[in-house]
């Protein structure tokens, strides 16, 4: 059987695209209304978006990039600041060091110098390490071990030094720690006595408002108190000679002048008007009667400006007729024209075609103008 590869996979997915996107194309360029339009709206949205879609990656890498940048400073501040220590601490270790350990005597070329070279001369040999033991001196055999002794306390005394100096080290580890723990309560204690103080304050500002407010509103409820009594005196007072004045006025009496407005002799004051008199209402019949005939004669006018418009409209409806007749008829006399000249040019065309026939014998078939516009390159 057939061994598909992932190469021509590959190659089939990438035929399949192509075929696809060609697909797409053609739908877009043989629209009718996107080639009319001359520009494809569908391509350029998808521009848009995609434009504004990399925008926004952008923007989103540049902030990325920007708060990497700020956490890289600060890491590289804080790695800056713990290099500044540690050289220093390097420094004063190699200093201190360089005090306890490098003394003069104890460089190498101190022994050309020395006055006492010979005093301090070693013999032929000190210990199974020495460096002068070679192999021809027949100084040192295999198996021997003479400074195992030497050695042995030099480790204990080394492993002693190193236990000291770690619980010293420990002790002054121990020792900062507790100071700095002893200043964090100091300083947490002072910061609780000043936040005692503060709110025993704000206690006491707290009291004297509430005192003050609950004074205030004290007076403020004796005032109200005070007030609604006197509005109440002179409202009585206000209803005890409103009820005097009618009782002595014109609004009981039925006075029809009572009834008159400042505003004008055709206006009243509604809550003093009695009625209207007997020629008022005679002479309101009188108004609605001619404004009744008013309205007959309106009616009659309309009406014969009806008829008129209908009578307008009927003769233009019959002058619109009779025009498209005559362009019917005039249309008639065309087409019978047209009809005449396509007949000859008919015959003309068949008789060319023919003798064409006769001439090129080789006519192209459908399938040759199929051929085109079928692809969008």
């Amino acid at each position: 059987m057939d061994v598909v590869l992932p190469e021509d996979l590959a190659q089939e997915a990438r035929l399949a695209q192509r075929r696809q996107a060609e697909l797409c194309r053609q739908r877009r360029i043989f629209n009718a209304r996107n080639r009319l339009i001359g520009g494809d709206p569908e391509a350029w949205d998808i521009q848009v978006h995609d434009q504004k879609v990399r925008e926004a990656t952008e923007k989103a890498r540049h902030e990325m990039l920007a708060a990497e940048m700020k956490q890289n400073d600060k890491t590289l501040c804080m790695l800056e600041n713990r290099e500044r220590r540690d050289r220093k601490t390097l420094c004063r270790a190699i200093s201190d060091f360089q005090q306890s350990c490098q003394r003069p005597e104890t460089r190498r070329e101190f022994d050309l110098s020395d006055p006492l070279a010979l005093q301090k001369a070693l013999p032929a040999r000190v210990s199974d390490s020495d460096l002068r033991n070679t192999i021809s001196g027949m100084q040192k055999f295999l198996g021997e071990d003479l400074n195992f002794p030497v050695r042995k306390k030099f480790q204990e005394e080394q492993n002693r030094e190193w236990s000291l100096q770690q619980q010293r080290e420990w002790e002054d580890v121990r020792a900062d720690q507790k100071a700095a723990e002893d200043l964090y309560t100091q300083t947490r204690l002072q910061f609780d006595e000043t936040a005692k103080h503060l709110q025993e304050l704000q206690r006491t500002t707290d009291r004297a408002v509430c005192t003050a407010v609950e004074e205030f509103n004290r007076n403020q409820a004796l005032e109200s108190a005070e007030r609604k009594r006197q509005e109440k005196q002179q409202e009585q007072e206000a209803n005890l000679a409103e009820i005097a004045h009618l009782l002595r006025g014109d609004l009981l009496s039925e006075n029809p002048q009572q009834a008159a407005s400042s505003f004008g002799p055709h206006r009243v004051v509604p809550d003093r008007w009695k009625g209207m008199s007997r020629e008022q209402l005679e002479e309101i019949r009188l108004t609605q009667q001619q404004q009744v005939q008013e309205k007959l004669r309106l009616r009659e006018e309309e009406r014969q400006r009806d008829l008129d418009w209908d009578r307008r409209r009927v003769q233009g409806a019959r002058a619109t007729l009779l025009s498209e007749r005559q362009q019917q008829r005039q249309q008639r006399h065309l087409r019978r024209a047209l009809d005449s000249s396509n007949r000859s040019l008919a015959q003309e065309q068949h008789s060319q075609r023919k003798q064409m026939n006769e001439v090129y014998t080789n006519q192209p078939t459908e399938d040759y103008f199929t051929q085109f516009n079928t692809r969008s390159r």
